[in-house]
């Protein structure tokens, strides 16, 4: 197996198939390789997922960190005020608490607060961990948090195409964004572009299957679930249109209410925490400007206002099943 930047290089204009994880780290060296304002911060980011970063880019590039996420990003945002375009890699969702100070006070106001003289394209990677154990305090899913904080940008794909083409947006873009990954996405495999120019525009979703009787919005790692539902479904003769919202701030409610306006049913699948999520603000919304297109009362499934288990017993069950999006996708009909 390869081990080197090399491991990445493909033809411009061709397709391959690859994981998850194997595309976003595509993304970044390949952003690497085009833009020398491009460094990578954080902890034991030398060698990373076998690629040894540190050889090709050296360390005027490769930022190994001490365990200071709170610091680190600080050092990152400066960074990006004077002209370089980070990549802070906070590793675990929870970490980015330690670091809201500098992300929230910091890197989204300072453009409003310097009336638009300063730019601070830093890029803010993050993973969730919805199984395995990891306990409360690394198992959070934070981005509802962030999507109440203005002059910040947040996405959260879930396909490896996705995710290498709004990873390349978020490192052009000129505001700072933060990435919200899914460990058990990172193994899914998928066909990606190859072209080094493969975009995605923030704040654009995707419809991941067409239907005509529910739409169903599946937000970050329950989107795995929901497929898995979906399929089942179809085999009942229910035939769901599923949307991948991507981008959760902005988030492209017109393709939400275009297709809300073919089903008439809106089902809402979101793994963080039931108050204030992500699922929340698009049944507010959906309420407020397409309340006329509904047939029915939107639905939410969400894990539980509480916090997430060790337990495996526990675990397995806090976030919405295939069951569970199964049963309130029948009584929506």
């Amino acid at each position: 197996m390869q081990t080197d930047v090399q491991k990445f290089a493909a033809t411009p204009g061709t397709h391959i198939e690859m994981t998850y994880f194997d595309a976003l780290m595509q993304a970044q060296v390949e952003e690497m390789a085009r833009d020398e304002r491009v460094v990578l911060v954080g902890e034991d980011v030398a060698v990373y997922g076998g690629v040894k970063l540190l050889e090709q880019f050296g360390r005027n590039r490769i930022w190994n960190t001490p365990i200071s996420e709170g610091s680190f990003t600080g050092m990152g945002i400066g960074a990006a005020i004077n002209g370089l375009r980070p990549i802070v890699d906070l590793t675990v969702g929870s970490f980015l608490y330690l670091a809201s100070d500098q992300i929230i006070n910091q890197a989204s106001k300072l453009r409003f607060m310097t009336g638009g003289q300063i730019d601070i394209p830093v890029v803010v990677r993050c993973c969730m961990y919805p199984v395995g154990s990891n306990a409360a305090q690394h198992a959070d899913r934070p981005y509802p948090f962030f999507m109440n904080v203005p002059g910040l940008k947040i996405v959260s794909p879930t396909g490896a195409a996705d995710i290498k083409g709004l990873m390349k947006s978020a490192i052009r873009d000129d505001d700072p964004v933060l990435i919200f990954e899914d460990n058990h996405l990172w193994t899914v495999k998928g066909d990606v572009p190859t072209d080094p120019d493969h975009l995605i525009p923030i704040g654009k979703a995707d419809v991941k299957r067409e239907g005509k009787d529910i739409t169903l919005i599946a937000v970050a790692g329950a989107i795995r679930a929901t497929m898995e539902a979906v399929d089942a479904l179809d085999e009942e003769g229910i035939s769901v249109e599923v949307i991948d919202p991507r981008t959760l701030k902005p988030l492209d409610h017109e393709a939400f209410k275009s297709s809300v306006a073919k089903t008439g049913r809106l089902l809402i699948v979101d793994n963080a925490h039931r108050v204030c999520n992500v699922g929340s603000e698009i049944a507010a919304v959906m309420a407020e400007e397409a309340f006329y297109l509904l047939k029915r009362p939107i639905v939410r499934l969400s894990a539980p206002d509480i916090h997430v288990p060790f337990s495996p017993a526990l675990e397995r069950d806090f976030y919405p099943t295939k069951e569970r999006i199964m049963q309130a996708s029948r009584q929506l009909l």
